[in-house]
C-alpha cells in the first residue's frame, strides 16, 4: 500500500443487555476502498487501550483497521477482575462465554462495515486474549489470520484437565484453524505462559504456522506490536477479496447484541 494513510479513531459500544455495554475503540484508516481489519483482544487485568495504542496504531499506519474491546470485568466494564478468577468458577464460565459471544459480534461488525473488506479480517490476542482468539477463530470462518501473543496450551498441572479440555481445549481450537495462517509470539523467559506450553500449542496447529521467540518475560518488549502488525498486514493482503463459504458462527450468535456507535 503506497503512502502512509491517516487514521480515524472512534468509540464503539456493544449493547450487551442487562446493565452494561462493551466499550471499544475503532481505528479506521482513510482509504479509497474497503480496507482489511483485525479484532484486538487484551490480556488479564488489561484494557482495550493497551491493544489499540500498540497493535492498533501499527496496523493503522499500514492501512488496516482494528477494533479493540474491553473484555468482561476489564477496563470500563462493571465489576472487577475477581470475576475472572478461580475463586468463583461459575462467574469465570459466565464471563468466558460472554467474552466469546462479544468477540464474535465484533467480528460480525467488522465484516459488515461498509469501509472494511469482509474477506480480509484477522484477530490478534495477547495472553488471555490469545486464548480467546484461538477459540473465536476455531468456529468463525470470517477470521482469515490469527496472531497469538503469549498464548499456549493449558498448564501441565491444570486441575481437572481432562474435564476442562472437554469444554475449552486450546489444542483442539488451533487444529480447527484448518489451513488459515497462525502466528505465535512467545517469551523465552515467560513464567506465566511457559515456553513448553507455547510449543505444545504450536505443534497441535497445522500449516501455515510460525512461532517466533523473544528473549523476555510475559510482557513483550517494544517492537513486538510492529512485528505482529506487519505479519497481519502481509497475511490479510494474501487473502482473495472474493466470497468464501458461509462462515461458521456460534449457534446462538444471531441472538447476541450488535455493535453500535456511541452517541
Amino acid at each position: 500500500m503506497a503512502g502512509t494513510p491517516t487514521k480515524m479513531q472512534s468509540t464503539i459500544q456493544l449493547d450487551a443487555g442487562a446493565r452494561e455495554r462493551v466499550p471499544a475503540i475503532l481505528h479506521l484508516p482513510e482509504a479509497a476502498g474497503p480496507v482489511p481489519a483485525a479484532l484486538l483482544l487484551h490480556g488479564f487485568t488489561a484494557r482495550k487501550e493497551e491493544m489499540s495504542d500498540s497493535v492498533g496504531v501499527a496496523l493503522a499506519r499500514c492501512g488496516v483497521a482494528s477494533l479493540a474491546l474491553d473484555l468482561p470485568v476489564h477496563g470500563e466494564r462493571m465489576g472487577g477482575v475477581e470475576g475472572m478468577s478461580l475463586s468463583d468458577p461459575l462467574a469465570l464460565v459466565r464471563n468466558w462465554r460472554l467474552a466469546l459471544r462479544e468477540a464474535h459480534e465484533a467480528i460480525r461488525y467488522l465484516a459488515e462495515h461498509t469501509k472494511i473488506d469482509p474477506f480480509r479480517v484477522g484477530i490478534v490476542g495477547y495472553s488471555l486474549g490469545a486464548y480467546l482468539s484461538a477459540f473465536v477463530a476455531a468456529v468463525n470462518r470470517r477470521v482469515q489470520a490469527v496472531a497469538l501473543v503469549c498464548g499456549g496450551d493449558l498448564p501441565a498441572q491444570t486441575p481437572f484437565a481432562s474435564l476442562v479440555r472437554t469444554v475449552a481445549d486450546p489444542r483442539r481450537a488451533v487444529r480447527a484453524l484448518a489451513g488459515r495462517p497462525l502466528l505465535m509470539v512467545n517469551g523465552l523467559r515467560d513464567s506465566l505462559i511457559l515456553p513448553e506450553q507455547a510449543q505444545v500449542l504450536f505443534e497441535a496447529a497445522s500449516e501455515p504456522k510460525e512461532l517466533r521467540w523473544y528473549d523476555g518475560p510475559h510482557l513483550p518488549p517494544n517492537g513486538v506490536a510492529d512485528e505482529v502488525a506487519g505479519w497481519v498486514v502481509t497475511r490479510l493482503a494474501e487473502c482473495p477479496s472474493a466470497p468464501f463459504a458461509t462462515p461458521a458462527e456460534p449457534a446462538d450468535s444471531s441472538q447476541a447484541p450488535r455493535l453500535r456507535r456511541a452517541s
